[in-house]
């Protein structure tokens, strides 16, 4: 295994202990709201804390961008930028619904390069390094086959915290659901992304999303043989925050359906 991935997979490993010691305590957490039904817990803490450990115990001149603590490092010093969301789906975890993940990528030179999502509560365990494939609990993964558009089974996330991107989600969700096998909604963008490099999902959209839920699951889907973009096809998805992903049959449907709804959007 490359070895900036074994370190992302020790550093999720061991904080996923955490999630899962504290699961028969969530009446005893301590938590916080950062905003409209966007929530910081002690487990989220921990987790981060753990992650960047383990990170900083093996490379300690490289770059930190985690959901809680921000930004660390000195660019001077590092090209390397790991992007970390401790606990992606906070608000399942809180409520004990188990679809939360653990999502650490490494970004060199603005390319990503190695990319984690962990679901202690399965197992199961989604890799990718550049170049080298997607993986699942060590087996070879790729995007599904489906070529049919009206058989494709679609993730995505609605607006939650900022209501910018009611409307344009509404209007994309409506202009969807005619066309599609069926759409769900789970909560955690950083899983969605990695179901869609495995083919449990067909294609995933989301407007206004950070850095750190998304930079595992894109390469995750870029080396499963997917596609992904923003809603005006380019690629600097880590800086809108809106995406689009899919199998390479489905995307360009959903990229034209999506996109009509965009327009407008401050940072497209």
């Amino acid at each position: 295994m490359d070895p900036m991935l074994n370190i992302a997979v020790k550093a999720a490993r061991a904080a996923s202990k955490v999630m899962l010691h504290s699961i028969g305590r969530l009446d005893q957490l301590k938590i916080e709201r950062k905003g409209r039904a966007d929530y910081v817990s002690e487990v989220d803490r921990q987790s981060e804390a753990i992650i960047i450990e383990t990170i900083h115990a093996a490379y300690p001149e490289h770059r930190i961008l985690a959901e809680e603590s921000g930004v660390s490092g000195d660019k001077r010093k590092s090209d390397h930028e790991w992007i970390i969301d401790p606990l992606d789906g906070t608000t399942n975890y809180l409520h004990g619904n188990p679809i939360y993940a653990i999502s650490i990528a490494l970004r060199v030179k603005g390319v990503l390069q190695v990319g984690v999502v962990y679901d202690p509560s399965r197992d199961e365990l989604f890799t990718a390094s550049k170049g080298k494939g997607a993986h699942l609990n060590d087996r070879r993964i790729r995007v599904s086959e489906t070529r049919s558009f009206s058989d494709a089974l679609l993730a995505t996330g609605f607006p939650y915290n900022d209501m910018r991107y009611l409307e344009p989600w509404i209007g994309s969700f409506r202009s969807l659901v005619p066309h599609v096998a069926g759409i769900r909604r789970n909560g955690s963008a950083a899983l969605d992304l990695a179901q869609v490099a495995c083919g449990r999902f067909d294609g995933f959209w989301e407007f206004g999303l950070k850095s750190w839920d998304i930079a595992a699951g894109i390469l995750l889907i870029q080396e499963a043989g997917g596609f992904s973009s923003d809603m005006a096809g380019k690629l600097n998805m880590l800086e809108t925050g809106h995406i689009i992903a899919g199998n390479t049959r489905i995307f360009g449907k959903l990229q034209t359906l999506v996109k009509e709804h965009a327009k407008g959007l401050d940072n497209i």
